[in-house]
Parts: C-alpha cells; structure tokens; sequence
C-alpha cells in the first residue's frame, strides 16, 4: 500500500514540478507549486514523519505560497486571460484521471495485503519530544526568529506601500 502511494504521490509531485516550469502565467505556477508541496507533504507522512508532514503543509504549502502569490499580485506580472481549457488538459488529462482511478480501484480491490514495508530507524522522534525540545530548550532562539519574520513582513509593507 505504501509503495502503490509512494509512486502515485512521487508521479504527480514530478508532473506538478513539470508543469511549474512549463506554464506561461506565474499564478499557474505557483499552484503548480502548491501541488509539489502538497504531495511532499504526503511523502513525508508516508516516511513516518508526521511532524514534517504538518510544518510542510503549514509553512511551504500555507504561508510560503500566499507570500508567492502576494508577490506575484504586487508586482502584477501580466493580465489575466479567458480561454476555454488546454487541449493538452482535455487530450491527456481526462484519460489520465480515468486511467489513474482505474489503477487505483484495481490495487485497492485486488489487493488485500501490504504491497512494501518501510524499516525506520532505531531512535525514534515523537512529535512530543520534538515539541519539548523546541518549546523548551530552543525557546529563546524560536521567538528572536518570529520577532525577526514581523519586522521583515513590516518593511516588506513599508516598501510596497504606494506614495501620493
């Protein structure tokens, strides 16, 4: 089950990294992004990681894509155009779901056992421990580092804002 995942998550971070760099408009591209980071997300969560798993749906696939797209919006990289869908969205992308839900309903029907076993490591961190590290030990640094992000998000504003 995990490998039948693994290599439909890994196939459609690769299509999404694909179609990043070969869409025209920048806000295409960066939800193409959020498509990788989402199905990275889902690797990590595959590998046993859910801590990484969360902070990488938080931090990449939540703040770092809404800071992109303010970007892109602030700097009003090109009007926005109509069409009517992609041929190549309609030629391989409605074949492609079929085939993939097809793939999917026969491994899942067919299969009753596990399909790959993943062997972790001896140590093992719980998310409790990381928390405890992290909120504890490494307090200090962990807030200097929000106060750091306020003051850049600050003068970030400061340098956008539109003089009279």
């Amino acid at each position: 089950m995990h490998l039948v995942l693994f290599f439909i998550f890994g196939a459609l971070c690769v299509a999404g990294a694909l179609n990043l760099l070969l869409q025209r408009h920048p806000i295409n591209s960066a939800l193409s992004l959020i498509v990788v980071m989402t199905s990275l997300a889902v690797l990590y969560l595959l590998l046993g990681a859910e801590f990484l798993a969360a902070a990488q749906v938080i931090v990449y696939s939540g703040a770092i894509m809404v800071l992109f797209t303010f970007v892109i919006m602030l700097l009003n990289a090109g009007s926005e155009e109509r069409t009517h869908g992609s041929k190549m969205a309609y030629l391989f992308g409605f074949p492609g779901v079929a085939a993939l839900l097809g793939l999917l309903a026969f491994v899942f029907l067919s299969r009753s056992s596990s399909f790959g076993q993943a062997q972790l490591g001896e140590y093992l961190v719980t998310t409790a421990d990381l928390s405890k590290v992290l909120f504890r030990d490494l307090l200090l640094p962990f807030e200097v580092t929000s106060v750091l992000i306020l003051i850049a998000i600050l003068g970030a504003v400061a340098l956008a804002r539109k003089e009279h």
